[in-house]
């Protein structure tokens, strides 16, 4: 018989896949000789097979947690349901990663009528009896029975208004038995049974609504944001209660062993006298700070500080403590690994290293990458934001805080910042076009848009908060306002504030500070870039992004997207000059107005880069993209360009395309126009020739090819670029070397990859188009799914924000066994949104790729990711 459950003193720390977190750490506190009320742990195996076998409890299951049970009663000398010596437990959950407060706990389970007139006489308090009865109704009701507990504060609050007192201390024995009574009612009432008194079916229908709350939506959000699987299930935790509501010699308390918002060496909590856990944190009565134990009860106190200190010592970390005192005796509820703040986590990491308590591999280990976005942009003032109720929520697309007054255009939101305002650009969706707006704006809405969408891109890439695909909104830019799902109008000029790290919108404007960068962050980056060997590089298209990426250790820039230059409104007038010409001789002349832009625009991205490598992909969106779309506005281009509007409306016409996305784009473009791919490596290798006779910096241009599926595009195209480039660099007198490679972003260049190595030096892996074609999803269409698809559990993560490694995975790991195969030296990156996602670049290293590129501002996570998946490698976390 396989064994489900299992007493703590069989368990200890190393067994958290099997006991959970909590379940491990209560074992291990055993083992250690702390004070620990008894008990036992549910694996976490017994969940999954709760869902497994359709949400039930297998018999088996049943079997041994009864066995457990009464293993339980003869080392604590009580029983569940025995008047004489009641046994009374709290049910807990415990995951194997720490999830707080995101499911449910149940205390004091094991009362009923009999038990309750039994504990009264046995402890002479018929106060503490009652108040824990009916503590346990209201719990079980509301984690059980799913009856809210609010409910029953209603008649809490009825009594104390007829008693005239404030606070729940303040009612007497009497209150609580007529508030049991009271409690029971509305049980009865609302469910159509009486609240149940066999103590072993309350313990069955506990250990089942623990099971149930792993699949609650705050727990299933937590874990996608924190790349939980589902499948990891959580254990149950059934310990024998110890009462802090005793009287005024017992109280419960939580305390950190370090300041988890600043990180200081200091202890950290608070607590209460003649209260439960729930007490702490319900904010009905004000908690005192840990120190002041010192004063109340001055030996448990030191008892305290030597058992908080032993922790921190044996787990090598900041610990997050729960603890109960009992008639003057102290136990301990809960250790775990404490959660803080960025700013205290690499406070934290570093102090241990210099305390000699880690390595600098270890410490490496206890910063959550993704929390550095928090050290990088600006945020809400805590208390600000606490007292601030969101309106919508939409996808947290790029991090950062921002308020600012609502602008429905780019040319609105640029007059707006001209004339002093801080501005949120809001629009139904953005395009290319809307640069010059998102440029200037605090903050970017959009009502439609995924996680990797235009908005979602460009605003991430310029370090600018935003919240995409907020559903349920309507953005109507004719009549300048922004609806909200209860009615509610936000019109232009008036203010929102948006948190991209949550995806919650509010109204008005909620206070902000700006990021801070302390001398350990550098001390502790610097630990990451000596252990790591994955290179990471930015996806940067202007000298300011290549800058910025710089200041935050980018080793190279791995994308810069040509076409992303070509919407400031001097250059766009050229780019549809050559749209719309007939012939190649026109093309060459609009191409010949663009040619010093871009070579400008490289010139400034080559000094900034100062000699490191830099890819640029030749252009890569369909030509109507630069084109308007409504009739007013083609009449007003067409006046513009001197053209008629019939012929200006019938090139867009021409142009346009039912699926654009697998149209004439990539390397189509410059099959179909080869004079677009001789310019651009023009401008390319005439400004790294410039830069190099004119600063000394030597530079090997990367040029890359993107949408290749078939050899012979890459073929025709690097003919194209050889022939202009060979012939600049011969005239040029220079040894100058340069590489032409591709971006694999089509199922069928990843299976023909050996052959596309042939003429390509370097794979670049565009993640996410390769994601969109092997799904057979729109990434810009596909978050209108994606919560179904998430509450059927049908996907865990979304594919566009975290690489799908069993598909898509699978394409980018054999495309780079086969490009070795064929040219055992190219170079292999990734330069989709992936490569700043820190599970998508472990995934990027065990596959031996040579670097990631992501948005200048995820590059310290890139970083920190890539030390941390050589930790593990090596088995030094």
């Amino acid at each position: 018989m396989k064994k489900y459950v299992y007493m703590f003193p069989e368990g200890n720390g190393s067994m958290r896949e099997l006991l959970g977190g909590k379940g491990a750490n209560l074992a291990e506190m055993t083992v250690l000789g702390m004070p620990v009320p008894q008990g036992f742990t549910i694996t976490t195996e017994a969940c999954t097979r709760y869902y497994e076998d359709g949400k039930t409890i297998h018999p088996e299951i049943q079997e041994q947690i009864l066995e457990y049970l009464d293993k339980l009663q003869q080392v604590t000398g009580k029983t569940l349901g025995d008047p004489n010596k009641p046994l009374l437990v709290s049910v807990r959950s415990g995951a194997r990663a720490s999830m707080p407060g995101m499911m449910d706990t149940i205390l004091n389970l094991g009362m009923n009528d009999t038990i309750c007139d039994a504990v009264a006489k046995l402890t002479d308090n018929p106060r503490f009896a009652r108040d824990s009865y009916r503590r346990f109704i209201q719990m079980f009701s509301d984690v059980v029975m799913e009856l809210p507990k609010s409910t029953f504060e209603v008649f809490i609050d009825q009594v104390k208004e007829k008693k005239g007192v404030k606070m729940d201390n303040e009612l007497d024995a009497e209150d609580m038995s007529e508030l049991i009574e009271l409690f029971k009612a509305h049980y009865q009432k609302s469910l159509g049974e009486e609240f149940p008194q066999d103590p072993k079916k309350q313990l069955m229908e506990a250990v089942r609504a623990v099971f149930r709350s792993w699949d609650n939506p705050r727990a299933n959000t937590y874990r996608r944001m924190n790349d939980i699987p589902h499948s990891w299930g959580t254990a149950v935790n059934v310990q024998s209660m110890v009462f802090g509501n005793m009287g005024d010699t017992s109280g419960t308390g939580v305390a950190f062993t370090r300041d988890p918002a600043t990180g200081e060496k200091k202890l950290y909590g608070e607590f209460l006298m003649n209260a439960q856990g729930e007490d702490v944190v319900a904010g009905i009565r004000t908690p005192q700070p840990i120190s002041a134990l010192a004063d109340t009860m001055p030996e448990v106190y030191q008892q305290f500080v030597d058992i908080s200190s032993r922790l921190e010592q044996h787990y090598g970390d900041m610990q997050d403590m729960e603890f109960t005192i009992e008639n003057a005796k102290l136990y301990m509820l809960q250790t775990r690994n404490g959660k803080r703040t960025a700013q205290a986590a690499i406070k934290v990491a570093v102090d241990l290293v210099d305390e000699g308590v880690c390595t600098k591999e270890q410490a490496i280990m206890k910063v959550e990458p993704k929390q550095l976005d928090s050290l990088l942009h600006p945020t809400f003032v805590p208390a600000a934001l606490k007292a601030a109720t969101p309106i919508a929520t939409g996808l947290p697309a790029s991090p950062g805080a921002a308020c600012g007054a609502v602008y429905f255009t780019a040319e609105d939101a640029a007059a707006a910042h001209k004339n002093g305002q801080k501005v949120v650009l809001v629009r139904q969706e953005t395009s290319p076009e809307d640069i010059d707006g998102m440029a200037v704006a605090e903050g970017v809405m959009t009502a439609r848009g995924g996680m990797t969408s235009h908005a979602a891109v460009v605003a991430r890439g310029m370090g600018t908060c935003c919240v995409a695909g907020a559903s349920g909104v309507k953005v109507s830019e004719e009549d300048k306002t922004l609806t909200f799902a209860d009615g509610t109008v936000v019109k232009e000029g008036e203010a929102i504030s948006l948190d991209g790290s949550t995806g919650n919108i509010y109204l008005g404007e909620i206070a902000t500070q700006d990021a801070e960068l302390t001398g350990d962050f550098g001390r502790f980056m610097g630990w990451a870039d000596e252990i790591r060997t994955l290179k990471v590089r930015t996806n940067g298209d202007t000298p300011r992004d290549a800058v910025q990426a710089r200041k935050f250790g980018a080793e190279g820039i791995g994308l810069c997207r040509t076409e992303h230059m070509f919407f400031e409104t001097e250059r766009i007038k050229a780019v549809r000059e050559m749209i719309v010409s007939d012939t190649v001789e026109q093309r060459r002349a609009a191409l010949a107005k663009i040619l010093p832009m871009q070579r400008g625009d490289f010139e400034g991205i080559y000094r900034a880069m100062g000699g490191l490598p830099v890819t640029i992909r030749l252009l890569d969106p369909p030509l109507h993209e630069f084109l308007p779309q409504e009739d007013d506005d083609i009449k007003e281009l067409a006046d513009e360009m001197g053209i008629t509007f019939d012929k200006l409306k019938s090139k867009v016409d021409d142009l346009h395309e039912f699926n654009p996305m697998l149209g004439t784009r990539g390397c189509r473009l410059d099959v179909l126009y080869p004079e677009i791919a001789e310019m651009q490596t023009e401008a390319i290798i005439s400004a790294a020739i410039n830069v190099w006779k004119q600063d000394g910096i030597e530079i090997t241009p990367e040029i890359m090819v993107p949408l290749v599926s078939e050899i012979n595009e890459l073929r025709f195209v690097k003919q194209v670029i050889k022939a202009k480039a060979d012939a600049l660099i011969e005239a040029s007198g220079l040894p100058m070397q340069y590489l032409v490679g591709t971006m694999i972003e089509t199922p069928r260049a990843a299976v023909t990859a050996d052959m596309i190595a042939e003429e390509a030096e370097f794979f670049s892996f565009g993640t996410n188009d390769l994601t969109q074609m092997t799904y057979g999803f729109s990434r810009d269409d596909v978050g209108r799914i994606l919560e179904t698809y998430f509450d059927k559990k049908i996907l865990e993560s979304d594919p566009f924000a975290r690489l799908d490694q069993q598909g898509v995975g699978k394409l980018v790991r054999s495309a780079a066994e086969a490009g070795r195969s064929t040219r055992p030296n190219i170079k292999l990156g990734i330069c989709g949104e992936h490569g700043g996602d820190p599970s998508s670049v472990e995934f990027c290293h065990a596959v031996g790729l040579n670097y990631v590129s992501c948005s200048p501002f995820r590059v310290p996570i890139a970083r920190l990711a890539a030390a941390q998946a050589r930790v593990k490698e090596l088995g030094k976390a």
